[in-house]
């Protein structure tokens, strides 16, 4: 079966899209066929996997208001075997305004996404969610089985990720009731500030064994892949946040985690 999974934070440069990106590489070099899901109007998870901004023909704003067309003719394929994107772009913005007098709204990602599960073609849909607590959001959460944070090791990071687990608690109680937080993501972990440490100590407090072990560095080959349109795996895959990601992509597969 096909699982669904978010990839979240409200706030933004977090490390969310670039996890999204490595995460889908590192997962579909594995074996694992992978879909992403450009959910963010600024369309970087698009940028991230080489796919040019004059080639997004068709996007998931197409795919969500034309909701009876044919998956397939919205799905990319990548540079990479196994993995396949929905891109995004501005038009993405636009839709919470277009649909805001539909009562139905926050099942539309699921209805599309339904209809690409019961193909089976992919082991995992990895959703880039936008850096807010917006209608696509919401609708992310809704079609979605389960979430990963990435959280930055950064003053104020937890404090600011409690109103995303609010969120999270409301949309379970009321649209989607099998709706978990499979885990959490340490990015930008710098060894050497005291700061890190102690806010992975906070985060293993308050989330226990669903933060992952493996914690992602703050390094700037990481900052520079998405640039070349490609993930640090491929752009550096000896760099500290590419061994990072493939590790942490082991970690998944291997369920060394709370699902």
């Amino acid at each position: 079966m096909t699982k669904t999974i978010s990839i979240i934070n409200q706030k933004g440069g977090v490390g969310k899209t670039t996890s999204t990106i490595n995460l889908g590489y590192a997962l579909a070099s594995s074996g694992q066929k992978i879909l992403v899901i450009d959910l963010d109007p600024q369309g970087n998870a698009s940028t991230g996997l080489g796919i040019d901004r004059g080639k997004r023909e068709k996007t998931i704003y197409e795919f969500l208001v034309n909701r009876n067309d044919d998956p397939n003719s919205f799905i990319s394929k990548t540079k990479t075997e196994n993995l396949d994107i929905i891109c995004a772009n501005e038009d993405l913005s636009g839709f919470e305004t277009e649909v805001a007098d539909d009562s139905k709204r926050a099942f539309f990602l699921r209805d599309v996404l339904d209809q690409i599960k019961q193909k089976s073609q992919y082991n995992h849909i990895l959703i880039d969610c936008p850096p807010s607590l917006s209608l696509l959001t919401i609708m992310a959460l809704v079609a979605s089985d389960t979430v990963i944070i990435p959280l930055q090791t950064e003053f104020f990071a937890l404090e600011g990720v409690s109103q995303l687990i609010k969120t999270i608690e409301r949309v379970k109680e009321n649209l989607n009731k099998n709706l978990s937080i499979q885990g959490v993501i340490l990015t930008m972990y710098d060894r050497r500030n005291k700061l890190s440490s102690q806010v992975e100590q906070e985060a293993r407090k308050y989330f226990g064994s669903k933060v992952y072990k493996t914690v992602i560095p703050r390094n700037v080959r990481i900052s520079e892949a998405p640039s070349h349109g490609m993930p640090v795996i491929v752009y550096d895959k000896n760099s500290s946040g590419s061994i990072a990601y493939q590790e942490l992509s082991n970690e998944i597969l291997n369920g060394s985690y709370a699902a």
